[in-house]
């Protein structure tokens, strides 16, 4: 599908790119990995043609559609949610006033024997048959349930996008690019901003994805869920693997490993050849073996190792002091800002050394805990208090209104530290990947990324018994993720974290605060075994909101240009017995569709709200059963209307 060939990028005298090659075909899943600043959102803004190469090509047909959504974007002002998501399905709306038109032009004719008749008939066909490929529900709803499954709530739907932060927007980029269903899809850490359900909605959607992906992230589940290649960028070159990144991971240190065993090996032989042609060249009596192993090194292709970027961080926390038993403790808190309550009625007990993740979507109150913790925010009602010794240390979400953006790197950390831990800032910067001139940088100037390393490197200065972390991997490659992750198991102290990435919180907690609905839910386990039991809990809720009725809705809109158009001949055209039965199969259908839909509307109202008396595990059972008798009924309605269709024709 796209090809590309050669390509180079440079700027100035530094090469980011050289002469990479790669092919990106039909149905690929590829995860485009590398350390940041390696290359790769620039490779996807190459292929959009959005930047030019030094040198090389991107080739693709002219008919490829691409949907690409980068980090950094410009979002539309004056529309609601729903109706900027909905720019994406204009090509519809003009097919669908088409439609419509033609519709009202044959209803108002009687030549029904000419050709410009039949011109119109056959144009409406071909708008019924191409809108019935390209949607399979209203485009009003797939636009609802794409929104819904990206986090956004009912109400949010009919607000203004300005009134919603550039995270929030980003959501709705990302949605009018998944529903435009383009042959390729080019996204560019689109986890950055979504919770975690939202992530495992956008994985289901991409596995069902039928075009090409191009996909840079951080996540490494992210990756493995999705992705089935590997494309990794080092130093401006290219390796491709055909698996996913877990399996990458083993295959790339399997090949440094066996690369370097091989030139360990010939240069052990090159010197001993080389000792022993210094050794006897001046011998008559060896000169014949001398020459040999003179011709032998001068045909030696010689192997060379591929340069590697082993920078990583080398986090390590201070041991902890002790603090007391209870490190934090809420009762019946509820907090929130005027005029609007976030959570209520919250009790949270949080013991030294316990390893806690604050879950949930977001703007449920997981960072507004955070700053009720750090002394920031007053609850409205209820009591929170830390315990006794707790010298705590918060890592905020937004770096940037915590760092001085007027001071240095260095500067940052001089001007908070205290004691013999001044003589070691240098060494603690070179930890975090701040060296050499790195450290005399402003920090206006440095990236996300930077920024989130500078405000880690803070934490290693006094020796804090409790760590609140909220979202600390944004922006962090996953080698210094994992590295990260390592250190904090490893910390001795409390910590309290707030993150999405499910790989990260894996293994480091194991136990959950959930924040969802205006309310706290204590989860004592690992964060898979959570998700685990929410995706069972839920019953797949879009599903519920969006199921038979939205399928009728198309069925109806589907054929309704045709109905119109036909309804004279329909008058006067005698039924077929044949077509009679079928007709009267239909209305059966119906009328059971219509009692099946009503049993399992009983169900979902008692799963909503069960009592103690309900069986769970049965109610479950039954509403399966009925939607799979639902869907086979569907599906044998959809048969028929179609024969009837035909027989109409």
């Amino acid at each position: 599908m796209i090809s590309i060939n050669g390509l180079t990028m440079a700027f100035g005298g530094f090469t980011l790119l050289d002469s990479i090659d790669f092919h990106i075909s039909d149905n690929d899943k590829i995860g485009l990995v590398g350390k940041n600043g390696s290359g790769k959102s620039t490779i996807m803004k190459l292929i959009c043609g959005l930047q030019a190469p030094t040198s090389g090509s991107v080739d693709k047909p002219n008919e490829v559609r691409i949907g690409y959504l980068p980090q950094i974007m410009e979002h539309h002002k004056g529309r609601t949610v729903l109706e900027e998501t909905m720019t994406a399905f204009d090509h519809i709306t003009t097919m669908h006033k088409e439609l419509e038109d033609i519709s009202v032009r044959l209803a108002e004719r009687t030549d029904y024997e000419s050709e410009a008749y039949l011109r119109l008939i056959n144009r409406l066909n071909d708008l019924t048959d191409a809108l019935a490929i390209v949607q399979n529900e209203p485009v009003e709803v797939l636009a609802q349930k794409t929104l819904l499954g990206l986090g956004f709530k009912d109400e949010d739907l009919g607000r203004r996008t300005e009134t919603f932060s550039q995270g929030w927007n980003m959501r709705i980029e990302l949605a009018k690019v998944l529903l435009s269903e383009p042959d390729i899809l080019l996204l560019d850490e689109p986890t950055n901003h979504l919770d975690i359900e939202s992530i495992e909605w956008l994985e289901d959607y991409l596995k069902g994805h039928r075009g090409s992906l191009l996909l840079v992230s951080h996540d490494r589940k992210f990756l493995d869920n999705v992705t089935n290649r590997t494309v990794e960028i080092v130093l401006g070159h290219i390796y491709d693997y055909k698996v996913p990144y877990s399996q990458y991971v083993e295959l790339h240190d399997e090949r440094v490993a066996q690369q370097q065993a091989a030139y360990a090996n010939q240069q052990r032989m090159i010197e001993k050849t080389e000792v022993f042609i210094n050794k006897f060249r001046y011998k008559p009596t060896k000169s014949n073996q001398v020459q040999s192993r003179i011709k032998q090194l001068e045909k030696l292709e010689r192997l060379e190792i591929d340069e590697t970027d082993n920078a990583t961080l080398t986090v390590k926390f201070p041991p902890a002091p002790r603090s007391g038993d209870i490190v934090f403790k809420a009762s019946d808190l509820t907090v929130g800002y005027p005029g609007k309550v976030v959570f209520i009625g919250a009790d949270i007990e949080v013991k030294r050394g316990e390893k806690v993740a604050l879950i949930g979507r977001n703007g449920e109150g997981k960072t507004t805990l955070m700053r009720v913790i750090a002394g920031e925010l007053d609850p409205i009602s209820g009591t929170a208090r830390t315990g006794y010794n707790v010298n705590m240390g918060y890592y905020a979400q937004n770096q940037e209104d915590t760092l001085d953006r007027n001071l240095t790197v260095y500067e940052t950390l001089e001007s908070i530290a205290v004691g013999d831990i001044r003589m070691k800032l240098r060494d603690i910067l070179a930890q975090f990947l701040f060296r050499g001139e790195d450290i005399d940088k402003k920090v206006s100037v440095l990236s996300g990324g930077e920024r989130a390393r500078l405000g880690m490197a803070r934490f290693m200065l006094q020796p804090y018994n409790l760590l609140a972390l909220d979202e600390p991997t944004n922006h962090m490659d996953i080698k210094s993720k994992d590295i990260l992750k390592q250190a904090l198991k490893a910390y001795d102290g409390t910590l309290i974290v707030v993150s999405h990435d499910r790989d990260f919180l894996d293994g480091l907690v194991d136990k959950m605060y959930e924040f969802r609905d205006g309310k706290v839910k204590e989860h004592i386990g690992s964060v898979s075994e959570f998700l685990e039991k929410r995706k069972i809990e839920s019953l797949q809720e879009l599903e519920r909101r969006f199921g038979q009725a939205a399928k009728d809705v198309v069925q109806s809109e589907a054929v309704e240009g045709k109905e119109k158009a036909k309804q004279t001949f329909e008058q006067k055209r005698s039924e077929s017995k044949e077509l009679r039965k079928m007709k009267h199969r239909v209305e059966f259908l119906e009328g059971e569709i219509g009692k099946i839909e009503s049993k399992m509307k009983e169900i979902e109202k008692v799963l909503s709200n069960p009592i103690a008396s309900d069986d769970i595990m049965e109610l479950t059972r039954t509403y399966l059963e009925d939607k799979r008798e639902l869907d086979r009924k569907t599906a044998e309605w959809t048969s028929l209307m179609e024969r009837i269709e035909e027989n109409n024709l």
